[in-house]
């Protein structure tokens, strides 16, 4: 039996565990790194082992360190969360050896399912489809082709080729970004990613929970799962699960996990992976099937019998976002820094199957948390369960809207744009999405009318907030002068750049007058502003005005928006969308220039390669060296031909963002 169980990982997984532990009695131990001391899952468990250092894998994946945490707490069960461990047979051995229960699948299954070519093989013999492999490139027979790594799960090092003239680098390339051998298999289009989640206990019983639809992706990573599949009818499904059975069957696997096909316009479908975790995509199935997976996965590690004869059925429909700190308008580049506000409405549970339909959050974040460069930018998982899919994405789509996101760049608005998408609620789904609706790319706040009344709010919200903590005379209106006919002004950065937000208010503390218009930031003078343009907007009520709240009448419409100001910084929400601004300082400090043709670091990470050295000659887009940022590596080019004049930085080093990484003299 689990008496104390050591959780192996962070975030909204490790607070997943704990929730069913707390529910049938077994303590629970958490670990965390120097960055991670605070974090929400270290304050739940009922122990918490500190593991010194940063980066994962100094603490999170080191194998002797987590032995030792766990043995030192008392723990007698490890559960590798859903990362990297849960696939590492020989952190898997480790923990039998040390004498504790696994929570996962044995040691001897998780080293045959990391070789994907062996997999296929097995998964074929059992008369399951797979599509087949070429391990030797000259023996492609057709393009387009998709390279994968031998070794590994996931969709890492994986990419596209379209011909024969770009094969061989392509292979190369991705061999040495995976530090191993890699092989090639058909690629294709217009496909549907859709998994079968499973449970398999020691006695030989093989469940299958439905189908899950994965195929709304990026970068092979998924950002939106539902079940069921708006593809898969009952004949399809019986077919998906039984070939899941097999394969299961066919690679001995015990423990949760997921059987992930691709599925074609024809119905056709063949065998992707055994994906050996319990997956961030459980929580729909837990809606809509009613069992926990936590307690079941839990169940079977140790030793005891599923307690369904199968399948179970099926109960309305689930939609999942991944909510993640990154910014899908520039290539998803992943953003750090404090969260100083993390707020969904309406949220009837975390953590566990909701009694009812409803909205769940499984968040590894709260207000105030950091968001760091070592780890996943997923910073919460917002669940949606109704009756039927049209019911389901909208009320997931309105609570992403109105979430009070503060601090970091997030994708929300691209969630509720596909979310909301004419195509996404027909179903018209698959792999290539993201690539043929670019419009989903565009933020919520886009009409300019939306914005300049977001601004407006914010400038009124700051003169209040300043009223609010006046000295003296606090209790003059806002912006009352002398003159009736001055104007109060305040610059802000905004999404577009410079905007100034002027206004006038009468001797009855009322507004007489307001424009919105951007600024040249070449011309920026804040000393020069205030005369109020010709083109002042529509007249408008402020029904109230406080350091958080303004509620405005616009021709007859009552609107309100939030403000939350953070130090410099207003973050504005509305019912049209949200939108953070920088207000500019009328003296600002002088800041230090770059030399010309310098690159800086556009988000802190660490440096994983340096591929120049200074004097050397490069051409234009050469790659230069890489940056390691939450999991993923991105890599800085050459933005002309030049000579690298200076390299102050080397593998390992951790820079910030805006930290000088090279310079070009360019020719």
């Amino acid at each position: 039996m689990i008496r104390r169980l050591l959780v192996a990982d962070r975030g909204e997984v490790a607070r997943r565990v704990f929730a069913t532990c707390r529910l049938v009695g077994i303590e629970t131990v958490a670990v965390y790194s120097d960055v991670d001391s605070n974090a929400p899952h270290v304050t739940e468990a009922d122990y918490a082992v500190h593991l010194p250092g940063t980066t994962p894998s100094a603490t999170y994946l080191r194998t002797e360190a987590l032995i030792a945490a766990a043995q030192r707490s008392g723990a007698n069960a490890v559960h590798p969360g859903s990362g990297a461990l849960a696939e590492d047979p020989e952190f898997a051995a480790a923990v039998v050896e040390a004498e504790m229960i696994w929570v996962g699948a044995p040691a001897a299954t998780l080293r045959t399912l990391n070789v994907k070519t062996g997999v296929k093989k097995l998964v074929a013999e059992a008369q399951v489809p797979v599509l087949p492999s070429f391990t030797d490139p000259d023996k492609v027979p057709g393009f387009p082709v998709l390279i994968k790594p031998v070794i590994g799960t996931g969709g890492a090092g994986m990419r596209v080729v379209r011909d024969a003239a770009t094969l061989a680098e392509a292979v190369a390339s991705t061999r040495r970004e995976v530090g191993g051998d890699v092989f090639c298999e058909p690629y294709v289009g217009n496909v549907r990613h859709i998994e079968v989640p499973i449970l398999a206990d020691a006695q030989g019983s093989v469940v299958p929970f439905g189908e899950r639809e994965c195929s709304v992706q990026r970068r092979y990573q998924k950002i939106v799962e539902e079940t069921p599949s708006p593809a898969v009818d009952p004949a399809l499904r019986e077919e998906l699960c039984r070939a899941a059975i097999v394969a299961v069957r066919a690679l001995g696997y015990v423990g949760a996990g997921a059987v992930e096909f691709l599925l074609d316009t024809d119905g056709d479908f063949w065998f992707l992976e055994l994906t050996p975790t319990l997956q961030a995509d459980h929580a729909v199935t837990e809606c809509v099937s009613g069992y926990d997976m936590v307690r079941l996965q839990l169940l079977v590690a140790e030793g005891g019998s599923l307690p369904m004869p199968g399948p179970p059925p099926i109960r309305g429909h689930a939609i999942e976002v991944r909510v993640c700190a990154e910014d899908p308008a520039y290539a998803w580049l992943p953003a750090a820094g404090t969260l100083h506000r993390f707020a969904v409405p309406d949220v009837a549970g975390s953590f566990r199957p909701l009694p009812q339909p409803g909205l769940r959050l499984d968040a590894g974040v709260v207000d105030g948390s950091v968001v760091g460069m070592h780890h996943d930018p997923m910073l919460a998982k917002l669940i949606a369960w109704a009756p039927s899919r049209q019911e389901a994405a909208r009320m997931l789509a309105s609570a992403l809207a109105r979430a009070q996101l503060h601090g970091v760049v997030s994708n929300r608005d691209l969630l509720v744009r596909v979310l909301r998408h004419h195509a996404f609620r027909a179903g018209d789904i698959d792999t290539g999405f993201l690539d043929r609706h670019p419009e989903v790319f565009a933020p919520l706040l886009s009409s300019v009318d939306a914005v300049r009344l977001s601004c407006l709010a914010a400038a009124l919200a700051g003169a209040a907030a300043r009223r609010a903590t006046a000295p003296v005379l606090g209790s003059l209106p806002s912006g009352w002068r002398n003159v009736p006919s001055g104007s109060q002004t305040a610059v802000y950065d905004g999404p577009t750049g410079p905007v100034e937000v002027g206004y006038r208010m009468n001797r009855h503390g009322e507004l007489g007058g307001w424009w919105v218009r951007a600024v040249d930031p070449e011309e920026l003078d804040l000393a020069g502003l205030g005369q109020a343009p010709m083109d002042e907007h529509p007249p408008i009520v402020v029904v109230q005005a406080s350091g958080e709240r303004v509620v405005l009448n616009v021709q007859g419409i009552r609107l309100t928006v939030l403000v939350h100001r953070v130090g410099d910084v207003s973050y504005v929400d509305s019912p049209e969308g949200s939108v953070a601004l920088r207000e500019i300082s009328r003296f600002p400090l002088p800041a230090p220039e770059a030399a010309e043709s310098s690159l800086i670091a556009p988000l802190p990470g660490a440096v994983r390669r340096v591929l120049v050295v200074p004097g050397q000659r490069v051409r234009a887009g050469e790659l230069l060296l890489t940056l390691e940022a939450m999991k993923l590596e991105h890599p800085v080019h050459a933005p002309s031909a030049g000579v690298v004049a200076s390299l102050p930085v080397h593998p390992g080093a951790e820079v910030d963002t805006g930290e000088l990484l090279a310079v070009l003299d360019p020719e």
